[in-house]
């Protein structure tokens, strides 16, 4: 008896490990199956459906260009399974370098949910631009040999991008130092033989409720001009400005206004008409539509209207060729009406009226004097000019000077605190347009330091930089500069990581 009870427990026993050994081995059919497909099995992620995924431009710089127009004619990703998914419906074109350290939405697309392990990007022309001086010259290059004709670009992916959820941002952000590699200042390397590969890196951003900054979904100082405004005044349509070498496909974006939305210059959305200038902020709402939280137009009227941003390159007082009124020389980056049909225009700053942009609130509480007018603005900050000429004329009469915020790249020498704001005393390289166009030919010096920015940091800022911030530091500031009495001075919106000089 003792021993047919052994002989079955032997046999119960054979067939509890033979259950063992097939489940275990269906599960590890189904862990293999779930690292190869598309199911999210074995990743903690279920994929279903579609996702709605806004692909955001930027730009990773230091201050050797003042532009970088790409046209990318596609670009895909490529999912475990091997089919490829376009993020584009059209090639479009963007100015990048106006976008070191935000960014700003090229598309809205549906993509099947699932693990993307790389993506291919064809570019049919970029054309990086530089300006400088030269034995007292001022020269300017807006190819340095470009390219034209499809051209495959390098994508850096790492890790493995998922897409999943409702709504998700990608953000292709040109690589401005590995495209287009610079030894030394851009003025010295004019040599129109430039060889390079564009370099993008694609990463995912993931969009908050409220989003505060660029990495989370807001976009920050969009310029462009209005195309049309919905009936009942909810919202309206935006094109981009053109860009030198650009292509003709530009982006466009489908902009909704609510009660929390804050205008300047009209009352309202339903203010607004076609042609009119506009600079606003945007979030990316959870539905991957675009609420602009701020819109300012600072000229209302569209009779004749040009306009231009970009830096100043020359400012002559009065008696410069010939001209009875300071004049200055704008290289734009980007640009509508005639003036997109020029390079540099000179423009007459005698009847202009100045003016700041809206997008940070705090200029009242800073612990110096925030101005900004014809006779204290100098080559290199960022405004944008409007002008009202039926046709180009030897000096542009100016209708409005708009100071907008601007990227710096440079090292900290020095952290202290004034008020209720942390300054950063910041040295720039010598190729940056400050030191580099700061005297010249028939100019009126105007900055004591011009290679020096003290930057004004509150807790307003928004901070994405990785490492504290400290003598010998190198970082990336967003924000408006101003020339206080010749000290360059920067209200800060935007920190970054900053990128070898």
């Amino acid at each position: 008896m003792s021993l047919n009870s052994r002989g079955l427990s032997g046999i119960g026993a054979l067939r509890l490990s033979y259950a063992l050994w097939i489940l275990t081995l269906a599960a590890a059919t189904i862990a293999a199956a779930g690292c190869g497909g598309g199911s999210g099995m074995g990743t903690g992620t279920t994929f279903s459906g579609n996702t709605t995924v806004v692909l955001l431009a930027s730009s990773t710089a230091n201050d050797q260009l003042f532009q970088f127009s790409v046209t990318l004619k596609s670009l895909t990703l490529t999912p475990q399974s091997g089919l490829e998914v376009s993020l584009l419906t059209n090639p479009i074109s963007e100015e990048f370098m106006h976008l070191n350290g935000h960014v700003e939405p090229l598309a809205t697309v549906s993509v099947p949910q699932g693990i993307y392990t790389s993506a291919t990007a064809i570019v049919s022309g970029a054309f990086p631009a530089c300006a400088g001086l030269s034995s007292g010259q001022l020269l300017i290059d807006e190819a340095l040999g470009g390219l034209k004709g499809l051209t495959p670009a390098s994508i850096e992916m790492q890790p493995p991008i998922t897409v999943t959820g409702s709504t998700m941002g990608l953000v292709l952000n040109l690589q401005v130092s590995k495209t287009a590699p610079f030894n030394g200042g851009c003025s010295q390397s004019l040599t129109n033989s430039m060889f390079f590969t564009p370099t993008f890196s694609l990463t995912p951003l993931s969009i908050t409720a409220r989003p505060t900054n660029s990495g989370n979904g807001r976009v920050l100082g969009v310029e462009g001009q209005v195309s049309s405004v919905s009936a009942d005044g909810s919202g309206f349509a935006v094109g981009s400005f053109y860009s030198t070498n650009e292509g003709n496909t530009l982006p466009t974006w489908e902009v909704s206004a609510d009660s929390s939305t804050t205008f300047e210059g009209v009352g309202s959305a339903s203010g607004l008409t076609a042609g009119m200038p506009v600079d606003m902020d945007l979030a990316i709402q959870p539905d991957g539509s675009l609420l602009a939280t701020r819109v300012a137009v600072y000229d209302t009227d569209t009779t004749n209207l040009s306009l231009a941003f970009g830096p100043p390159m020359s400012i002559y007082a009065s008696g410069a060729y010939q001209a009875v009124y300071p004049v200055m020389n704008v290289l734009q980056v980007e640009q509508g009406g005639y003036l997109s049909e020029l390079w540099g225009a000179y423009g007459d700053l005698s009847n202009a009226a100045p003016q700041i942009s809206s997008q940070l609130t705090n200029l009242q509480s800073l612990p110096f004097a925030a101005t900004f007018n014809p006779a204290n603005m100098v080559d290199g900050q960022n405004i944008l000019f409007s002008t009202h000429t039926p046709q180009p004329t030897p000096f542009q009469p100016v209708t409005t000077l708009t100071l907008l915020p601007q990227t710096i790249d440079g090292t900290v020498s020095a952290v202290s605190s004034q008020g209720n704001f942390t300054t950063y005393t910041v040295t720039l390289a010598p190729y940056d347009l400050f030191p580099n166009l700061a005297v010249q030919p028939g100019q009126t010096t105007l900055l004591t330091n011009p290679d020096t920015v003290v930057v004004y940091a509150d807790s307003s800022t928004q901070m994405l930089n990785s490492s504290t911030i400290a003598a010998g530091g190198l970082f990336r500031f967003y924000g408006l500069v101003f020339d206080d009495n010749g000290t360059l001075r920067m209200d800060c919106a935007q920190v970054n990581d900053g990128v070898p000089e």
